[in-house]
């Protein structure tokens, strides 16, 4: 059966935007009759806390938001994405870069490709080369992109067409990156409808390249809009009372109803009043 998701990093508590975001996923899960699904997102084990996972499934509960069990966790998932990886590699979609973040920032690109994008350093070394930059840092392992973009399908925003680069896939200390654990999790779980911040909306094609280059059935997604201060930040716990250490779920509630447009204090009061798919896509300001 197909799902939805709400996929949050346990390195803080929830704010307004990150609740109204894991609102409409259920929103959107719901009102399709997929599964709705909670994803701890844990590959940062240096940022990530047992004790911000608890707070963040508490406050989801606490707003009256129901998920089917179980929870996953993808710090116990890496023998999936060690499988997924070794595909890849098996298939000669893979190679070994050395490149550091500053080697990446400095280097010439073709015209045509966005800033930040990987410029393709390592990927044709000889064995040679790889050898003798192995006794200098241990390599992380990149996809070897066959595409130069790819398309989506958002619900919101309609078809998006996107660069893909050569994502970065395990990084050079071993642990699997955040762009295969989520498209393998996805993948895994039966994830078809992706709902999540409009930041992560550059991300997507990329995202859906590399699950049709696993073999993984096509997404969709709908990213929808941000939560911003006043002068055009992004929100954050430092701005004031937006989490629910502050709030009470009432509150919360009355909040995120006035930005969709509606009174709706729990989400079957919300599901009976709101069309996910006729949502704004202009950011909500939040004035705390």
């Amino acid at each position: 059966m197909s799902a939805g998701r709400f996929a949050p990093s346990p390195s803080g508590d929830l704010h307004l935007g990150n609740l109204r975001t894991a609102i409409l996923a259920w929103l959107f899960a719901r009102a399709s009759n997929r599964r709705f699904l909670v994803r701890v997102e844990d590959l940062d084990r240096q940022r990530s806390r047992p004790e911000f996972e608890r707070s963040q499934l508490d406050d989801l509960a606490a707003l009256g938001l129901t998920w089917d069990p179980p929870v996953v966790r993808q710090s116990d998932r890496d023998d999936l994405f060690a499988a997924a990886l070794a595909r890849l590699t098996d298939a000669g979609l893979t190679f070994e870069c050395f490149c550091t973040r500053r080697e990446i920032a400095d280097a010439v690109r073709a015209p045509h490709a966005p800033p930040g994008s990987y410029p393709g350093t390592c990927r044709d070394l000889t064995e040679s080369e790889r050898a003798a930059r192995r006794a200098e840092r241990p390599p992380a392992i990149r996809l070897r992109a066959e595409a130069d973009e790819w398309t989506v399908r958002d619900e919101l925003r309609g078809e998006i067409t996107g660069h893909v680069d050569d994502l970065v896939l395990r990084r050079g200390d071993g642990a699997h990156a955040y762009n295969l654990a989520v498209v393998v999790d996805d993948g895994d779980q039966g994830v078809d409808q992706v709902v999540r911040g409009a930041d992560l909306l550059d991300a997507a094609p990329a995202q859906a390249y590399l699950a049709h280059t696993l073999g993984l059935p096509a997404a969709t997604y709908a990213h929808v809009p941000l939560a911003l201060t006043a002068d055009g930040r992004r929100l954050a716990k430092r701005d004031g009372a937006v989490t629910l250490r502050d709030l009470t779920p009432a509150q919360a509630w009355d909040l995120i109803g006035a930005s969709l447009g509606v009174g709706a204090r729990s989400p079957e009061a919300l599901l009976s009043e709101l069309d996910p798919w006729e949502i704004s896509l202009d950011p909500w300001i939040v004035t705390p």
